[in-house]
């Protein structure tokens, strides 16, 4: 049962029709809920938490329409349904904040991201780079709140054995899901166990733990008897999270030639009443381009709506928008090539950190995308270009995210059978980690592909982080190759000591695992299989578990991915309706491990950009704060009508200063960069500007 207020307080529950619906077990509202403690202020990084700490059903204030106010179990789905649409909740409205212009009062200025990236920035003298510029451009640049919407909705299933809690969840960080819900029901870590095996799509909800998530644990305390809670697609619309409203002013100057003197970008954006989330615009502002004058800054304000949290590349995806849009209208107001006022303002180095690139091929991914684009043959006038009645547009932009990497642990064992099984904590959310892991396990271990298995998604394998800024396999992937290490060495050393071995004797450092095999590289024809060294030994199984971490060169490097995307669009100068016709994009994320898999998640990626771009957008009632279409059929999302033939091409360099494997993570680079991209194609179209999201037919008339 959620709240139909967006502020107040709930003064009375008329649970009575409710009771009387047939297979009805439980009405549950903070009365009765049992006893619930907020989630440890230690758990979440940062002097303000971007996420709630507030216990579900911790009292009886409502902060935002969709708010859990009660929950309802019964025996089915449809009876639960209708009982809860029975119970009456009565309120005490109070006046709610809901406009983010008239929420100053609300306003603060985060010092820092999560603990982490700094949110104020000032390097050099803007005012003073901005005096000599030749070529001045400033424009504001406005996003909408967008949601997630993985086809799976989130959903939990709790199970308690005496004060022991089994939750099966649609989460991708489980390990952060235990740690929570033992604090919050006061138990031993060790009485908490949560399984996810596979994540029907997250794009950054199901991260962390919701409401539902410990209502359903509650419930199924209370009753003594598993319960099971799906939320609804319009529920997920408050309770799971999305990205916040963001509002962006972007100031560039720059010499007759094009190259920054500075650069200015603001940004404004809202969370709840219950968090201080911030979305972190100006992430790339900072070190994007090579200019001696910056300025960032970030500002939130509070409003009575559900909480933000991350969503695809946050901060870089609006982010994006902004810079590579005025980009684009600096390089019109100059007189030059988009792609060449990238390439003049290229950064050779991290300049706001003072550090080298551990690796970057922008330039690359500039000429590569350009080839295959045809941009040679662009006019740069607008409304020049026209396939018959259509205006025909040609726009790029840069992508770029950052190359992150997490403390992670992983295990291998190996069976004297010859098969090996790794495993993790981390999680398989459509990205693939059931099927690289194992890849990346069986090339450590010198194993065919086929003989290799991956268990993830369980509290009861070593630790990895969520699923999420795109480090899973950056992460993950180098803890897999240690363990494996680990057991080769164990099996090198069970072989040179071993009278009976072929290899007995051998020195260490000449032996090589291949296809199942131990090999004296010296001696081509002195092998010893795995199974014939286990079996000698008498051992079913060794295994070996280990950790890995960024290490040390973090702090002699910065760690970006790059690419660049290049967009044509046609527009229908009677409607104008926006179509993309084509995409093509290059990036450089490091070493590319899998590549069908990385392709498709490139696609994926684009394809969000392009619903960003043309279509998302959560509509709230000005006067009551509700969700106005809160629903698939009112919340547009590209389908495959919309999605134009996407070519994607990779530099596949490997990058040695950021892990073993040579890959930055790549799942979100796709994204940033997509919408400045249209964006740009339409003005070069229509010679319209449109600098709010989404592009729709009112903002190009």
């Amino acid at each position: 049962v959620t709240s139909t207020i967006a502020r107040g307080r709930v003064t009375g529950y008329d649970t009575a029709a409710a009771e009387k619906v047939p297979g009805l077990v439980a009405v549950l509202t903070p009365r009765n809920i049992g006893p619930l403690k907020s989630v440890p202020r230690d758990l979440i990084p940062g002097d303000r938490p971007p996420l709630e700490l507030r216990a579900p059903l911790a009292d009886d204030r409502v902060q935002h329409v969709g708010q859990a106010v009660a929950v309802v179990v019964a025996e089915t789905f449809e009876a639960a349904t209708f009982a809860a649409s029975r119970v009456k909740v009565l309120y005490a409205a109070e006046e709610p904040v809901l406009d983010p212009d008239r929420a100053d009062a609300t306003a603060f200025e985060p010092e820092k991201f999560a603990g982490r990236e700094e949110m104020q920035i000032h390097r050099g003298d803007v005012n003073k780079g901005l005096a000599d510029a030749a070529v001045r451009v400033e424009g504001v640049y406005h996003t909408p709140v967008e949601h997630h919407h993985p086809i799976e909705p989130a959903a939990t299933v709790a199970v308690w054995d005496g004060d022991a809690l089994r939750l099966h969840d649609s989460s991708r960080f489980v390990h952060g899901v235990k740690k929570v819900a033992a604090a919050v029901f006061g138990l031993p870590a060790e009485n908490v166990r949560v399984s996810s095996p596979f994540v029907g799509g997250a794009f950054g909800s199901k991260g962390f733990t919701w409401q539902h998530n410990l209502l359903a644990a509650a419930a199924a305390r209370q009753v003594k008897r598993p319960v099971k809670l799906v939320l609804t697609r319009a529920q997920m619309f408050t309770l799971a999270g999305r990205r916040p409203e963001t509002r962006q002013a972007v100031t560039l100057g720059a010499a007759r030639d094009g190259r920054l003197t500075a650069l200015r970008h603001r940004t404004t954006t809202e969370t709840s009443t219950l968090a201080d989330f911030i979305e972190p615009c100006g992430t790339l502002s900072k070190h994007l381009y090579s200019c001696p004058n910056i300025e960032i800054g970030h500002r939130i304000v509070h409003l009575n709506r559900a909480s933000p949290v991350f969503m695809r590349a946050p901060g870089e995806t609006p982010g994006s928008f902004a810079l590579e849009s005025a980009m684009d209208e600096l390089a019109v107001a100059a007189g030059i090539d988009p792609v060449e006022l990238r390439l003049r303002n290229h950064a050779d180095r991290d300049e706001q950190e003072d550090k080298p690139w551990s690796s970057k091929h922008l330039k690359e991914c500039y000429r590569i995308a350009a080839e295959r684009f045809g941009w040679a043959r662009r006019d740069p006038r607008p409304r020049a270009m026209r396939d018959g009645r259509l205006l025909v547009g040609w726009g790029m932009a840069t992508a770029a995210y950052p190359g992150n990497r997490m403390e992670a642990s992983a295990k291998v064992r190996l069976m004297a059978d010859g098969r090996a099984v790794a495993s993790s904590g981390t999680h398989e959310i459509g990205n693939g980690a059931y099927t690289v892991m194992a890849l990346i396990a069986a090339d450590a271990l010198g194993l065919p592909a086929e003989r290799v298995r991956f268990e993830l998604g369980d509290t009861i394998l070593p630790f990895a982080p969520a699923a999420g800024g795109s480090w899973s396999t950056a992460s993950v992937g180098p803890a897999v190759i240690a363990a494996a290490e680990g057991v080769k060495a164990k099996l090198i050393q069970m072989t040179v000591a071993d009278r009976a071995s072929p290899l007995s004797g051998a020195a260490a450092d000449q032996i090589v695992a291949r296809d199942g095999e131990l090999v004296n590289r010296q001696e081509e024809g002195k092998r010893d299989k795995f199974t014939d060294i286990l079996s000698r030994a008498g051992k079913k199984e060794i295994e070996a578990e280990a950790s890995s971490g960024p290490g040390e060169e973090r702090k002699k490097f910065s760690f970006l991915s790059f690419g660049a995307h290049f967009v044509e669009v046609k527009v229908d100068p009677d409607l104008p309706a926006v179509r993309v016709t084509r995409v093509v994009s290059a990036f450089d994320p490091g070493a590319v491990l899998n590549p069908k898999a990385a392709r498709s998640q490139m696609l994926g990626g684009i394809t969000m950009g392009l619903g960003q771009a043309l279509l998302e957008h959560t509509v709230y009632d000005p006067r009551t704060g509700a969700v106005v279409n809160p629903d698939l059929a009112d919340y547009l999302l590209p389908v495959n009508a919309d999605v134009p033939m996407i070519d994607v091409a990779f530099i596949n360099e490997p990058d040695r200063h950021f892990n073993p494997m040579g890959g930055r993570g790549l799942g979100e680079l796709g994204v940033p960069g997509v919408a400045a991209a249209v964006a740009n194609a339409v003005f070069h179209a229509t010679g319209k500007r449109v600098r709010e999201l989404p592009i729709t037919v009112d903002k190009v008339l």
